[in-house]
């Protein structure tokens, strides 16, 4: 078979990478500042205004959200996989200094209160998404250090000292026009940094950023350790419960919510106090959606509605209604197992044999034969998705310690080079830039396997996906190679979940640039990606918007199929158990 090879061509971005790869492996702290430079040359789609003075809001906001509110008191960022990589490198206890976290990345770090940053990485992929993000928030933070030595930007922030409340329209103006930016984009800035908008910007005023990184373990090893600690601690924390290692297991990667909305019917018998909250803290935004939905000619989902609201709820009242939830999750089997320990994927183990058919999700509820189920002993292994590598590095250890493997389900955002945010993309090519192969494999789903549960929005079935090595590792250039050769997805995690299904079935590691042939597997394979980018079109990121409600709909279509699907194909696996069983007696 001949082969295009998708070939990037930017060399400036490989340059970056060797760049910082070849300063972490010094023993000491080395300068984010000396990235700088190879940074603003791989001119990344995600700071397209890395070299210009004026701000780059959108690339701000993106660092910002993938960074803890901590960061303006951050001087030393130290990188390890599991907690004795700080101890022997002289740090103490980590895991007593307080836990913080970003709302855009799930990472487990860790601030000692005055300049120390501890990240607990679980695959070489956390690199390539946290140093260059912290190298833009670097330069951006110098450019707005820059503009505020102006004096009306002195007396702002003189005047503005304790402030707590956000800016008048007025005041708003005048201050974009001193730090060069649009209103809008200020802000931004203010919902992003909340409560901390005057003190960050205090903080930018006062001196230069000067991040310090070192990298304490990072050997595949040290991955490889790490994903051992994580798969025993799901085991212990299972024990007496459920063996893993003896039952059928479907595997999921999404998130930690779709499923558990869909399964437990929590929302929809909470629909009064949802309602209640919204109209109680005055979300007119919410109050009108829901309206428009009790109406009989919406087209959008109550239950997606009723979703994203608890999630605010949840965050409202806080342990009261968690522990509520959690009850009604434990009564239909769903185990959570949140990592203590080493780096942070949230798991949940459920039981299929234990769902109720009158909880479900009313679009589930006809692929649910409970009878049947009943006498499954199967379990769905969903893990909060990880990033990139530490994809493979999981489902290695899954795929080697599990009694037997059913189904491989994958669900996440992706960039989309010829769609529109919340498009679904389901592919069967995905180009792995890690390992430089071409994967082709047997998609489980189609487009008419989505279409029924998605309002708005299209379905893109039979496309070619390619796996990025990270979000700012990526410019112009890329993209338009990968668009002309037919990529139109751009995700992080399938290339490296395929190289983890090679190694399931075959007797060997997986090859490197080649085609590899994934028919025959002996299990279900499945992806489902939902757009959150279109960056062929310029500052259109994540850190320029965000999903929002907009997500519900592709998050909870996709979710839907995967669950149909698995119980589908587990009752017809039960059945043909129990009629093997019938004619053997026989």
């Amino acid at each position: 078979m001949d082969r295009t090879v998708p070939k990037t061509g930017s060399e400036e971005i490989q340059l970056y990478m060797r760049t910082y790869y070849s300063l972490l492996r010094s023993s000491h702290l080395i300068q984010i500042e000396a990235l700088v430079e190879s940074h603003m040359a791989m001119d990344s789609s995600l700071h397209i205004k890395a070299r210009g003075l004026e701000p780059d809001v959108s690339a701000l906001v993106y660092a910002s959200l993938r960074l803890p509110d901590c960061m303006p008191d951050v001087e030393r960022v130290l990188i390890g996989h599991i907690e004795r990589s700080f101890a022997e490198a002289g740090y103490g206890n980590v895991d007593e200094w307080p836990r913080v976290t970003a709302p855009g990345r799930r990472r487990r770090v860790h601030f000692d209160g005055q300049q120390s940053l501890a990240v607990l990485i679980a695959s070489r992929s956390d690199i390539d998404d946290l140093v260059p993000t912290l190298t833009a928030y670097q330069i951006e933070w110098n450019k707005l250090h820059a503009l505020l030595q102006t004096e009306a930007a002195k007396l702002f922030l003189d005047q503005n000292r304790e402030r707590c409340t956000p800016l008048t329209p007025h005041e708003r103006d005048l201050l974009a026009k001193v730090l060069r930016m649009e209103p809008d984009d200020l802000r931004r800035l203010e919902v992003v940094w909340g409560e901390r908008f005057i003190s960050t910007l205090q903080a930018m005023a006062q001196r230069r950023k000067q991040i310090w990184v070192r990298m304490l373990a990072g050997s595949l090893a040290d991955y490889r350790r790490a994903t051992a600690y994580w798969w025993s601690e799901l085991q212990d924390r299972l024990a007496g419960e459920i063996d893993l290692e003896s039952r059928p297991v479907y595997f999921v990667s999404s998130n930690t919510h779709s499923m558990v909305n869909l399964l437990t019917g929590f929302a929809r018998r909470a629909e009064s106090d949802l309602i209640a909250y919204i109209e109680r803290f005055d979300h007119g935004d919410l109050l009108e959606e829901y309206r428009t939905i009790r109406d009989s000619s919406s087209a959008k989902s109550l239950d997606n509605f009723l979703y994203y609201v608890l999630k605010k709820y949840l965050a409202y009242q806080g342990e009261q209604v968690g522990r509520l939830l959690a009850a009604d999750e434990r009564a239909i089997g769903i185990h959570r197992i949140r990592s203590r320990h080493g780096f942070d994927i949230e798991a949940q183990v459920i039981e299929l044999s234990r769902l109720r058919s009158d909880w479900l999700d009313s679009r589930l509820r006809d692929a649910f034969d409970q009878a049947t189920l009943a006498n499954s002993e199967a379990v769905i292994l969903n893990i909060d998705y990880p990033l990139g590598l530490a994809s493979y590095e999981i489902l290695n250890r899954v795929t080697e310690r599990v009694g037997a493997l059913r189904g491989v389900y994958v669900m996440g955002k992706s960039a989309t080079l010829n769609g529109r945010i919340g498009d679904v993309m389901i592919p069967n090519v995905v180009h792995d830039e890690h390992s430089q192969n071409t994967y082709l494999f047997l998609n489980c789903f189609s487009a008419q396997d989505i279409v029924p549960y998605l309002a708005f929005g299209t379905v893109l079935d039979n496309q070619k996906a390619v796996s990025a090595l990270g979000t700012f590792l990526q410019n112009p250039q890329y993209m338009s190679v990968f668009y002309q050769e037919g990529y139109t997805d751009i995700e992080m995690e399938a290339g490296p979940y395929l190289s983890a299904i090679y190694e399931a079935f075959r007797p060997k590691r997986h090859p490197v640039n080649e085609i590899v042939n994934l028919y025959g597997v002996p299990f279900d394979i499945g992806f489902l990606h939902y757009a959150s980018d279109t960056p062929m079109s310029k500052g259109r990121n994540l850190g320029a918007g965000s999903l929002s409600y907009g997500g519900v709909e592709p998050t909870y279509a996709t979710a839907v199929a995967i669950l149909r699907r698995i119980f589908q194909r587990e009752a017809a696996l039960v059945l043909q158990a129990v009629k093997k069983q019938v004619i053997t007696a026989e």
